[in-house]
């Protein structure tokens, strides 16, 4: 865990992100997903710890307001904090009104963030960090096994077969040394 944080901290757009997201005050965030496997995934190839990274996922949920327009506070309050760095914010508590349309099926809805980082399409991108106390803190539900040793293992819980074959393609072009555990 003390090799995950410090290679993650040495990504200064991360330390960035983790610095001003409490400015959002979002309930219960982090920072999640590919950015955080990528990170290590570039540093593992000896790439710049921002090759191939095209945003930043800052999740949080607030199931009291599903609505867009409060998503769309923090999308908007986000933009003004981070200027040019690519931070997707979304609420996890309002995934569901929406994946069917992106995704081709509906899902229940999350109860919490931890839960949405939990069904996250691979066990490499099921992590979440956030700061506190002057510390990295971690949900890696899957631990981070598989993240460190460049393995991308399907998370079967909220994906098909298809999303995650696109996914290992596009992955694969940028990070040759993946191990990928097939379908």
């Amino acid at each position: 865990m003390e090799y995950f944080k410090e290679i993650l901290l040495q990504n200064e757009v991360i330390k960035e992100i983790l610095n001003k997201a409490p400015s959002l005050e979002m309930k219960n965030w982090y920072l999640a997903a590919g950015c955080l496997a990528q990170t290590i995934w570039n540093h593992k190839h000896r790439y710049d710890l921002n090759h191939g990274v095209s945003d930043y996922d800052l999740v949080y949920f607030d199931d009291s307001d599903i609505s867009y327009e409060a998503e769309d506070k923090f999308i908007k309050k986000g933009k003004k904090i981070f200027g040019e760095i690519p931070v997707e914010i979304r609420n996890q508590a309002r995934v569901h009104l929406w994946y069917e349309k992106h995704f081709g099926f509906p899902i229940d809805p999350f109860l919490s963030v931890e839960d949405a980082v939990s069904q996250f399409p691979t066990t490499a991108t099921s992590v979440g960090v956030r700061m506190e106390n002057d510390d990295l803190k971690i949900y890696a539900p899957y631990g981070i096994d598989d993240l460190m040793q460049l393995v991308v293992r399907p998370n079967k819980k909220k994906i098909t077969e298809d999303i995650y074959n696109k996914k290992v393609e596009k992955w694969t072009q940028i990070w040759p040394m993946l191990k990928v555990v097939p379908w």
